[in-house]
């Protein structure tokens, strides 16, 4: 006689795989559904079910975003919003150089100051410990 708890006789659920949540989601959309059968038969709870279809709902609208500007151009830009986007490149480069010049002067700066000053009469060679 075998006990009932024995691990021989628990059925435990399939591994939910993206596969076995897209099966479980598509079942529940018919109109007629046995949700609470299909829930029972995957071994998920509702509140599982709402996270999938929301997942799924999701990942369809951004890949209908992605497909949708495919291969296409933005037809928006004009001659003359190209020659401003450029000029605003180019200030901004320049600026960004400028700003790394001022950063490396600074930097130059701090580690002078922060080194130990050197009587006159000493050289500022380093002696080999």
């Amino acid at each position: 006689m075998s006990k009932p708890n024995s691990a021989s006789n628990v059925k435990r659920p399939l591994r939910l795989t993206a596969q076995r949540k897209l099966e479980l989601y598509l079942a529940t959309r018919a109109p007629e559904a046995p949700v609470g059968e299909l829930l029972r038969q995957y071994g998920v709870h509702l509140d599982d079910l709402r996270q999938i279809e929301q997942t799924i709902k999701s990942a369809a609208l951004a890949a209908l975003k992605v497909q949708g500007r495919h291969g296409r151009l933005p037809t928006d830009v004009s001659p003359e919003r190209l020659l401003h986007l450029e000029q605003e490149l180019t200030e901004k480069t320049r600026a960004l150089a400028e700003l790394s010049v001022a950063f490396t002067v600074l930097e130059k700066k701090e580690r002078e100051d922060s080194r130990p000053a050197i009587p006159a009469g000493r050289s500022r060679r380093r002696h080999a410990r």
